[in-house]
């Protein structure tokens, strides 16, 4: 890759981060519904048309966070060690994002992050479109586990799994309290899913 070419992606990166910071900023203050895309390319000092090249729905808007996981219980199978098995790589991957107090898990409290949670769950056509993210995601978990009914449902089982673990952390803190406090409860959460799937 060129220089040039390496400075180009950078700058379309920064330009869709830039797109995306300011979508969320104004969907957090006014609500997803009431932020017209117009006000988001406004806000981004960009035309519409270029802001459709960057995100093709106003949902990608939001949901453009979450992309950075999809496929990760994929990665997670394919990647994992010799003699280690699918389930307990996932169990351990979900523990170590919960350490981490990593987002995906609804293990953080940072307010921005709790309010970026309860702008996706609360509004329905953003709930609707990371429902077809999990599907997508379910598919390569799929894949990566092997074939037929038993990879799919193994698949659709560990997704459905780490979805309630997220959503009961995040609950927990949306209701006020610390990640750190529920931390531990987080823990023995998953430790007794994915010991059930196993």
């Amino acid at each position: 890759m060129s220089e040039s070419t390496g400075l180009r992606a950078r700058k379309k990166e920064r330009t869709r981060d830039a797109i995306g910071d300011a979508a969320v900023s104004l969907f957090l203050e006014r609500g997803f519904d009431r932020v017209s895309v117009n006000d988001i390319a406004a806000a981004a000092e960009i035309s519409k048309p270029t802001l459709f090249r960057y995100f093709p729905t106003k949902e990608d808007l939001v949901l453009h966070r979450f992309a950075d996981h999809q496929g990760e219980a994929a990665r997670v199978v394919r990647d994992r060690r010799s003699g280690i098995k699918p389930v307990t790589a996932l169990h351990r991957h979900f523990r170590a994002g919960l350490d981490r107090y990593d987002p995906v898990t609804g293990l953080n409290d940072h307010p921005e992050v709790v309010a970026f949670h309860r702008l996706v769950f609360t509004t329905p056509s953003l709930a609707g479109r990371l429902t077809r993210y999990q599907l997508e995601d379910e598919e390569a978990l799929a894949d990566a586990l092997g074939e037929g009914i038993q990879a799919r449902l193994r698949a659709a089982q560990v997704l459905a799994v780490q979805r309630v673990l997220a959503r009961t952390n995040w609950q927990k803190i949306a209701d006020g309290r610390t990640a750190h406090d529920v931390h531990p409860e987080a823990v023995a959460d998953a430790d007794q899913a994915f010991n059930q799937l196993q």
